[in-house]
């Protein structure tokens, strides 16, 4: 019989960068006892994405930051959309070039993630936010 249950995580960041919760999803899942189904991940917010990444070597991280700083980096003249500072528009288009949802499945109990992969929010704004990502399980 199909179960499901929505949860609702809150993420604190200190401004830009990664956030792992590999772990906090692992534990929802967990308690939620489904042996196989689905996670479906969305984080609730325009200038935040979520990602699946390399956990083992923080200089993946570290490249990705540098690539999408060259990509839309702050300040660019091009951006009128500042109304919260120059890293505004460019957390925006970093937004829609990654992604605000994922979908795992769900096999044996576990989230299946490969050896080095590890599930982050990517912050892409300068100053600290509390960032919510709903998390929806379905399964048996």
């Amino acid at each position: 019989m199909l179960r499901q249950e929505v949860h609702e995580l809150s993420l604190p960041t200190r401004g830009r960068g990664f956030y792992e919760f590999t772990r906090e999803l692992e534990m929802l899942v967990r308690k939620a006892g489904l042996r196989t189904g689905l996670a479906t991940l969305l984080v609730r917010h325009t200038s935040a994405s979520l990602l699946i990444q390399e956990n083992a070597d923080p200089e993946v991280r570290r490249d990705l930051e540098r690539f999408f700083s060259r990509l839309a980096p702050d300040g660019d003249a091009l951006f009128r959309h500042t109304c919260e500072g120059d890293d505004d528009m460019p957390a925006h288009v970093r937004t829609a070039l990654t992604q605000v949802s994922l979908g795992l499945p769900i096999v044996d109990g576990r989230l299946a993630l490969g050896t080095w992969q590890g599930i982050y929010l990517w912050e892409h704004r300068h100053h600290g936010q509390s960032r919510q990502v709903t998390v929806h399980l379905l399964g048996e």
